[in-house]
């Protein structure tokens, strides 16, 4: 960004230019005069943004209130608007499109992002630049690189910046983690998290689509190319479906993986990215226009043990259209110990079974995670937080690199697998009931092969990758000016 440009210069400027503004730090605390509660605008509104909304709107109207609202969808926009004036004909809530706009504004506190996930860095690192403390949705980045420059933004200009993985919140998982840690149940042989969740085809286009014209295409890529859309499903050609897409998103590893990689991750302890990663999968049971794996099994090998994240998309079975389950959960974490197992389900309740499948033990609870956040703009201490941005890159990073080992892959037989995996601990176990779920589908694999990543060994102080530089060029990205991730925060 260049912070000499001068504010009015961009204010003048048309919407898709170039322009930047001049911005400062200084936290709304901090400005004299300042009102006593929080003013909150949310970037994103589709998703992930309704529950923005809801999470200011069910706080104490005194301490937070909505003041802007931003997408680059004119319908969405006009809808999320116009909820406010419902309630209000006098509801202050303005509507924006770019949401440079907003960062410019000295009555807004917080930013919370919900974008789609191509936007999430950036959007965070301008906000934080302006001042404003930042709610960011994960994953926090689109790839490795952009997460670390969040993290130097958040800490160089001390602004507050939470992470959108509630379980962070859930007191109960704290308490699972403190008892499992404390030995109670031996040491930890695996880490596992599951993401069997039912995606179905979203269908094949043989040509670029055609742009809605309430939507802003250019501000929508943003950082990404500026390419038509090339899928036009049931939630058109622009909203939703670019989950599966590289340029906008990561895959179920980085939508829903996230949340459980990161649970995971907290209960080994492990405060870095792992040292050795593989992956096994691929987009199998259809043809589409997506692109991301809907069956995978991604190995990070860490010192405490292994964190293993299995991917199913597909029913359990063709006449069964249930989401396939493992030790009864589908979406879960499971921690399997010497002496037994603990289960993540949800996050408002965990239990811990002996090695007999008895439940020897159950935490309930969570507490509001936008209230925790909103809590520690007020004290302006980042270690207030439960999902601080730092734990926030290291969980997001493990789904990137989990996707670059796939990303470099090549097809292999069953045989050519084993032989890479059969010294990583249970890791043919995994693969084996993977590839069970697939004959039930009857998916040849000889027709239609799985995708072996390379093992990728990394210096998790630096996170680069040891001798692969193919790997290296996919911890960033290409930026598309004006929309660029800066080198220098």
């Amino acid at each position: 960004m260049n912070k000499k440009q001068n504010r009015r210069s961009f204010l003048k400027s048309t919407l898709a230019a170039t322009a930047t503004v001049s911005w400062t730090a200084k936290s709304w605390s901090q400005v004299k005069g300042a009102n006593d509660y929080v003013r909150c605008a949310t970037i994103g509104l589709n998703g992930r943004g309704k529950s923005h909304m809801s999470y200011v709107d069910g706080m104490n109207p005194e301490g937070v209130k909505m003041v802007a609202l931003c997408d680059v969808d004119s319908k969405v926009l006009a809808r999320s608007v116009d909820r406010y004036k419902k309630k209000d004909k006098n509801s202050p809530v303005e509507g924006e499109s770019d949401m440079r706009r907003l960062f410019d504004r000295k009555d807004i506190d917080v930013i919370t992002v919900a974008t789609p996930n191509h936007w999430h860095s950036l959007a965070a690192i301008w906000a934080i630049q302006a001042g404003k403390d930042v709610y960011v949705e994960k994953p926090v980045s689109h790839n490795v690189w952009e997460g670390r420059q969040l993290v130097r933004a958040a800490r160089k200009y001390g602004k507050i910046c939470q992470t959108g993985t509630q379980a962070r919140s859930s007191h109960c998982i704290r308490d699972a983690v403190k008892y499992v840690q404390e030995g109670n149940l031996g040491k930890i042989k695996v880490a596992r998290g599951l993401c069997y969740k039912l995606r179905p085809s979203i269908g094949h286009v043989n040509a670029p689509q055609k742009v809605p014209d309430h939507i802003d295409y250019n501000l929508w890529s943003g950082p990404a190319p500026l390419v038509p859309p090339t899928r036009n499903t049931r939630n058109g050609p622009i909203h939703y479906d670019w989950h599966w897409m590289w340029n906008y998103g990561n895959g179920d590893v980085g939508n829903q993986g996230i949340h459980q990689m990161d649970i995971a991750r907290w209960f080994l302890g492990e405060d870095g990215l792992s040292p050795r990663v593989w992956s096994v999968g691929g987009r199998l049971g259809y043809v589409d226009d997506g692109e991301t794996p809907n069956t995978q099994v991604v190995y990070h090998d860490y010192e405490t043990a292994p964190l293993i994240f299995e991917v199913r998309g597909l029913t359990a079975a063709p006449k069964d259209k249930n989401r396939p389950t493992y030790r009864g959960g589908s979406v879960a974490v499971f921690i399997e110990c010497e002496k037994g197992w603990v289960a993540i389900r949800n996050y408002g309740s965990v239990q811990a079974y002996d090695n007999k499948d008895n439940k020897i033990k159950e935490w309930k609870g969570a507490v509001n995670h936008f209230e925790n956040f909103i809590n520690a703009v007020h004290s302006r201490k980042h270690t207030d937080l439960n999902a601080d941005i730092w734990e926030g890159h290291l969980s997001s990073a493990l789904c990137h690199t989990g996707n670059i080992s796939h990303r470099l892959g090549a097809a292999a037989s069953r045989e050519q697998i084993e032989d890479v995996i059969k010294p990583d601990y249970d890791a043919t176990s995994s693969v084996d009931r993977m590839v069970e779920h697939l004959g039930k589908h009857s998916i040849d694999l000889k027709k239609t092969p799985l995708t072996l990543g390379p093992v990728l060994t990394m210096d998790p102080k630096v996170e680069k990758f040891i001798g692969n530089t193919d790997a290296d060029k996919l911890l960033r990205r290409e930026y598309r000016e004006p929309f660029v991730v800066p080198a220098r925060v």
